[in-house]
């Protein structure tokens, strides 16, 4: 019945954060717009869409989301991108592996995107 995520809703009040927010996902990171409106944008992640509004109200709540993870083939590149954009890294490129059934091996660092949000790059990668 689910055949995977459609989107990622995000909203900012401020037309500069929603034009900063554009870039980002745009010009740093290298996304293709979908479709936009006046009030909005979306993104082509590839798999599914990041969708951005300006017209919320500007308060912004921790909700049950921590953050959302793009995939990538470059963690290293994409970290690159975004400190040469002039954004904070949180956590820089580490291979990690999950302890699970069969192990998990991955590539990851985090980003603080234009609106406060965790931005997680993600790379499966085998054992």
């Amino acid at each position: 019945m689910i055949t995977g995520i459609h989107h990622v809703s995000m909203k900012c009040a401020a037309r500069e954060e929603f034009d900063r927010a554009r870039a980002f996902y745009t010009r740093t990171l290298g996304m293709k717009i979908k479709r936009e409106w006046p009030a909005g944008v979306m993104i082509d992640t590839g798999n599914g869409l990041i969708e951005i509004f300006c017209n919320g109200e500007g308060i912004r709540e921790k909700g049950a989301v921590r953050h959302f993870a793009l995939a990538t083939d470059d963690v290293d590149e994409c970290v690159r991108r975004v400190r040469q954009a002039g954004f904070r890294i949180l956590v820089e490129p580490n291979d990690l592996t999950i302890d699970s059934t069969p192990p998990f091996h991955a590539r990851m660092a985090f980003c603080l995107g234009p609106l406060g949000e965790q931005i997680e790059f993600f790379m499966e990668k085998e054992a």
